[in-house]
Parts: C-alpha cells; sequence; structure tokens
C-alpha cells in the first residue's frame, strides 16, 4: 500500500493544476509508521522536521512516537515513545517541542532535561500552536462532530487556560500567528475560523471539504491548510484532498498540491517551503516554491 501511494504522490506531481505560484514536489522522508503532526524549525539549509507517528492509536505503550529529523542528512532521532495518541506538534518560540495526546488528554514537552507535562486533565486535545508571547493554543474534541457540544478553542497563558470558543462540532487543528491572530479548522463543518488579537471570533472560510492540518507562516500573510475529504484515496484514484494556500489579505487561494492520498498536517518554514505528512503512504513532503522569472 505505501509503495503504491508513494507512485501516485509522485504521477500527481505532474499533472497537479497550474497555480500563481508554482512548487517543486519531493518526498524527504519515507519509511514512517502512520505519520500524524508536524512542524518545522530553523532556517535553509539546516531545517529540523518534527512530527508524531501514530500507528497504534490510543494504546499505551504501542508504537507511537515524537520524533525529529534533521533535514540536511534526514537522520531521524527519537523523542519519547509510548504515549497512547500523540497527535499534533509545535515548536515554542524558545525552542522546545510540545504535542497533543488525544486520548490521555495531557499536553507534554521536551526540555533539556527531559519530557514533562505541561496541561493534564484535557478532554481529548488535538490542535496546538504558539503566537510570538509564547501563548500556547489547543482545541479540545470530546464530542466530535457534535454542534453544541463540549468541544472548545483554548488558550493558555502560562497560569490559566481561557476559553476562547465552545460549543462548535469539530476544531479539528489550530495554528497562532506572531501577532496574536489564531486560525483553526473545523472539519465536519468545512470551515475555518479566525480569532483576532482583540478577541472577536469571525469566519474566515467557508464550503470547505473536510479541512483537517493548518499553518501560518511567519508574516502572518499565508495560510496553509489541507482537504482530507478521501482519506487513504490517492487523486489516481478518484481522491479529492488537497494542499491549499490562502493570503488573509488578499482573499487569493491557490494549490500547493492535489491528489496526496492523506496530507494530514502542515507546516510552513521561514523560507515558505510547505511540508505535510502524508499518514496512509508513511512519508513527509517538501513543495518548495519555484522562483518566478520576470
Amino acid at each position: 500500500m505505501k509503495m503504491r501511494a508513494l507512485i501516485s504522490i509522485t504521477a500527481i506531481a505532474l499533472i497537479a493544476p497550474a497555480v500563481a505560484t508554482e512548487y517543486r514536489i519531493r518526498v524527504v522522508k519515507d519509511g514512517l509508521a502512520s505519520p500524524t503532526g508536524i512542524a518545522v524549525s530553523g532556517a535553509h539549509p539546516f531545517k529540523t522536521i518534527w512530527f508524531t507517528q501514530v500507528p497504534t492509536p490510543g494504546v499505551p505503550g504501542g508504537g507511537n512516537s515524537v520524533d525529529k529529523m534533521f533535514l540536511p542528512t534526514r537522520h531521524v532521532v527519537n523523542i519519547h515513545s509510548g504515549e497512547p495518541d500523540p497527535v499534533n506538534i509545535a515548536i515554542s518560540p524558545s525552542g522546545f517541542p510540545y504535542w497533543t495526546c488525544r486520548s490521555a488528554g495531557v499536553i507534554l514537552r521536551q526540555t533539556a532535561t527531559g519530557v514533562e507535562p505541561i496541561l493534564t486533565g484535557l478532554q481529548r486535545p488535538i490542535g496546538i500552536s504558539f503566537d510570538a508571547h509564547h501563548n500556547l493554543y489547543f482545541t479540545q474534541v470530546p464530542t466530535p462532530g457534535v454542534a453544541g457540544g463540549k468541544n472548545t478553542v483554548n488558550l493558555y497563558d502560562g497560569s490559566m487556560i481561557h476559553i476562547l470558543t465552545m460549543g462548535e462540532p469539530e476544531p479539528t487543528d489550530i495554528a497562532a500567528d506572531r501577532y496574536g491572530n489564531a486560525y483553526w479548522t473545523c472539519k465536519s463543518a468545512g470551515v475555518i475560523l479566525k480569532r483576532d488579537s482583540n478577541g472577536n471570533v469571525s469566519l474566515l472560510l467557508h464550503g470547505l471539504n473536510k479541512p483537517v492540518g493548518i499553518a501560518v507562516d511567519r508574516t502572518g500573510d499565508n495560510l496553509y491548510f489541507t482537504e482530507v475529504p478521501t482519506p487513504g484515496i490517492p487523486g489516481s484514484m478518484g481522491g479529492g484532498n488537497f494542499v491549499w494556500k490562502y493570503n488573509v489579505n488578499t482573499g487569493q487561494r491557490e494549490i500547493v498540491h492535489f491528489g496526496d492520498p492523506e496530507p494530514t498536517d502542515v507546516a510552513v518554514s521561514d523560507d515558505g517551503f510547505v511540508y505535510w505528512t502524508c499518514t496512509i503512504a508513511g512519508v513527509i513532503i517538501e513543495a518548495r516554491p519555484i522562483p518566478r522569472r520576470h
């Protein structure tokens, strides 16, 4: 299955629809076990890709792990193993990785002395992100798909948890920019919402098809998000999954990639390279913007 999915990724990279920005697509790591969350730190060429692998979701002591890869060598180093459900990962402004563990109801981080819990007793945390002021944003989805349920979008300021919104059907993943604006996908509702630095929540995009992962670039101008209506099905077999770029100032939306069998989470580096996990294919993909010729 992994080999067939990889072949499909290569083929779709050649026939993807034309977009305003062209990208060179490549697999930067294969042979992974259900990679899920992803984050990136560092500058070209010395980038580090942080990611989670969840081949045994919900199983303590199973094959799940949190890992990092130094991109120039593609050498993978394990950070932590055996958690039941390490879904998403984010890098704090001080450079430490934090991740959600959904079924355990915790958020953990790695420090110089080891791995420690930051928040416990949560209700199925999924999305996670930071702004430049060290505020930690995360989502909780104990009632997925239920409008008016117990799902929340939250901010942790280091001492208290503040509920930003509640009752959405499925706030799946979240991204915060350096200015304190937060964006999150709601998969079952097919929308992306925005909370600005003044606390105002608004609908940013609607009519989407199962949006999942989301990231925002260094400038705060561009969002990147995935749509996964057909998980596990490549475009060559009728799948309809996308990776998108959206400019929050102009409203312009561009295709980064089409036809990946399962683009679960997405990250963007400071130089505009886009990375995402393809869970079913067991790979991490890079989309490198191609400079335009004038």
